[in-house]
């Protein structure tokens, strides 16, 4: 990692299906990617469905999506922001992000959400 706090990601042509549908096949990193759908989200901002997962755990999930080149994590002042990288998954695979978004289940609220 640089002194910039720059995460490495893969190119747009090093990108593979395989590895891109790996990293949404599981329910937590598909629940992230479906928060990134409207724009770019704080890292903090962004939710898992269980909120008592573990920081690691959660930072885990977001590098597999991130080495598999479904996000882009990079640095924003002291936070990192995260995005869905659709251009590039859109160039090297058409439809594929729409059609697993799509036939996703709508994300679950968090317990702690409906305790308002």
């Amino acid at each position: 990692m640089s002194a910039t706090g720059e995460l490495p990601h893969p190119d747009r042509a090093d990108l593979t299906l395989t590895g891109v549908l790996f990293a949404l096949s599981d329910p937590e990193r598909l629940a992230i990617a479906q928060q990134l759908v409207d724009g770019p989200l704080d890292m903090a901002a962004c939710s898992v469905t269980d909120p008592t997962m573990p920081k690691s755990t959660r930072s885990h999930l977001m590098k597999v999506l991130r080495e598999a080149g479904v996000i882009r994590n990079e640095p924003n002042g002291r936070r990192r922001l995260l995005s869905l990288r659709r251009d590039d998954l859109e160039a090297r695979f058409p439809g594929v992000l729409d059609a697993v978004l799509g036939a996703a289940d709508p994300l679950p609220v968090p317990e702690s959400a409906l305790a308002d």
